[in-house]
């Protein structure tokens, strides 16, 4: 796939690891993934900017336990205006967790919970654009939300975001309905109502490329990472969830031989 030049609105934009060990953090998706971590600088936070062959991948900020949320992985849809995103969120059903707030020179961000709960960023690009490459190894490839309020779900994104929807399968057993239809789909909404244990949050997942999930996994494990969900062959490719060394989890996919 090209470059990624610029994202639609509502569309995964960017995406972001809270971890308590940066510097584990890098080492680990260093190896895994073969990204370059680049400080943002005091001015930023600290905040580190994960590449790829230069271009920009994923975000990392540093965990120092104060919001009392465990290490994780989170997604930003881009927005053409943050704080209205965040008006629209709280009038759809969905709370603030972080104001919308300038960034520099490089955009507006906001954190909010949609109507079932799970955490969502928005972001209104400046001089930052966002990842620069997806859907090749070492990239995001796939950004799913686990909704236990599937309806409620899907209308909020609908209506705070202006997802164009579509409804992929609405059986019994299988509920999903994506951003987007068929090769030009960006993101998708899965019912786990029924497989998530209990006790876990609705949440964002990403799934990032490798070129073999199998071998993959033997890495993360040596690396002191943990298996989460064996591989597993799917219409969608070979597919498996690991966990980095802090127990951030993330999902893997092997795009299937086109």
């Amino acid at each position: 796939m090209p470059k990624v030049d610029s994202t639609p609105a509502g569309s995964p934009c960017w995406v972001e690891l809270f971890t308590a060990d940066t510097d584990r953090a890098e080492a680990f998706y260093g190896q895994l993934f073969g990204w370059t971590a680049r400080s943002a600088g005091p001015d930023y936070g600290g905040y580190i900017n994960f590449t790829l062959d230069g271009l920009p991948i994923a975000g990392c900020m540093k965990n120092d336990g104060s919001a009392g949320t465990p290490d994780a992985w989170s997604v930003y849809l881009a927005t053409e205006d943050a704080s209205a995103t965040v008006d629209a969120a709280v009038a759809h059903g969905g709370a603030v967790i972080v104001p919308a707030m300038a960034v520099m020179e490089l955009g507006d961000m906001a954190v909010v919970t949609d109507a079932g709960g799970a955490a969502i960023g928005a972001w209104r690009p400046g001089l930052h654009k966002g990842f620069a490459k997806v859907a090749e190894p070492g990239t995001p490839n796939w950004f799913e939300l686990h909704a236990r309020d599937y309806d409620a779900s899907v209308k909020f994104y609908e209506t705070v975001f202006h997802w164009d929807t579509h409804t992929m399968s609405d059986t019994s057993d299988f509920r999903y309905t994506t951003l987007g239809e068929g090769e030009n789909a960006r993101a998708g909404i899965m019912d786990a109502s029924a497989f998530l244990p209990a006790g876990v949050p609705p949440h964002w997942a990403i799934y990032f490329g490798v070129v073999d999930v199998d071998a993959a996994l033997v890495q993360i494990e040596q690396m002191g990472g943990s298996v989460i969900q064996g591989a597993q062959d799917s219409p969608f490719g070979r597919l498996a969830e690991a966990a980095d060394g802090t127990g951030a989890m993330f999902k893997l996919v092997t795009p299937p031989a086109s």
